[in-house]
This record gives structure tokens, C-alpha cells and sequence, in this order.
């Protein structure tokens, strides 16, 4: 039930991701993206879980690998909550979108461009109480990493 329930919370954060972009018409930005692509990454070992239904080891090693996930989009929802905290004047300008970037440049510069918040990454167009769309990813994927851990310190179940 664990990998399960953190399954759907990671599928109501892409559902949520896709409303804002489709109905609510907010483009996400190149950090963004990679966001929802370490949530939908979170979800999928957590699916695995669900359906694989593992014994103690397999409990820890899904669980080191939802920390693995959770901490990489951790990473880059507070490179993205850093930016969008700089002076008006020290963020970085807009620039390429992030598929003009894959189709521009090679692989490793697409995703250094994407790390040093190109693309519009420092505006903030959506917040609820005070915390951005990206503040908000960060405190999932802090609670995915507590989540993991608690599977790989406290497996619940025999051994």
C-alpha cells in the first residue's frame, strides 16, 4: 500500500502539471520539465513496487531507488527554487525553449544550458501559500526521499 499510495501522489503531480500546462495555459520551463520527468521516474519505481510486491530486500532496494529519484528531482527543484529567489537582475535571461535546445545542441550542453535556468526559469507565475510551483515540487520530493528512506531503514515485513 506505501508504493502504491506514493505512486498516485506522484500521478496527481503530473495530472496537476498537466492542468497548469493545458488548461491553465502556463508553459513550463526547461527545469520544469526535468522536474516532472524525476517525478514521473519516482513514480514508476514506486509502481514496480506496487506491482512487484517485494520481500525485505526488494522493500529496500525499491526504497534506495526512490531516494536515488527523489533526490536527483530534489536537486533540480531547488536549483529552480534558488533561481527563481535571485534579484530580478541576477537571474538568467530567457533563452532557448528545451526542444529547440535537444535540437540545437548536443546532449551534455542541452542539460547545462537547462541547469543554469535558461528559458524564463527565474518567473514565477504560479504560487500557492507563498511557495512556488517549484517550492512545492522540492517539498514532494523531500517527502519521496523520507519515503524511500523509511522503506530501506523500516522494510515492514518479514525477513
Amino acid at each position: 500500500m506505501i508504493f502504491l499510495g506514493g505512486f498516485l501522489v506522484c500521478a496527481g503531480l503530473v495530472g496537476a502539471a498537466l492542468y497548469f500546462q493545458y488548461v491553465m495555459k502556463l508553459d513550463p520551463c526547461p527545469l520544469c520539465i526535468f522536474q516532472r520527468i524525476f517525478v514521473i521516474v519516482t513514480g514508476l519505481v514506486l509502481l514496480a513496487g506496487a506491482l512487484r510486491i517485494p520481500g525485505y530486500i526488494g522493500r529496500r532496494i525499491y526504497g534506495g531507488l526512490t531516494v536515488l529519484a527523489a533526490c536527483l528531482g530534489a536537486g533540480v527543484a531547488g536549483r529552480h527554487v534558488w533561481i527563481e529567489n535571485l534579484p530580478f537582475d541576477q537571474q538568467p535571461g530567457c533563452g532557448y525553449s528545451l526542444q529547440d535546445m535537444l535540437e540545437t545542441f548536443p546532449l551534455l550542453k542541452t542539460l547545462k544550458l537547462v541547469l543554469t535556468g535558461s528559458g524564463g526559469c527565474g518567473e514565477v507565475t504560479w504560487s500557492f501559500l507563498s511557495l512556488s510551483m517549484a517550492g512545492w515540487t522540492l517539498l514532494f520530493f523531500l517527502g519521496f526521499v523520507g519515503l524511500g528512506l523509511l522503506l530501506i531503514f523500516f522494510p515492514f515485513g518479514r525477513r
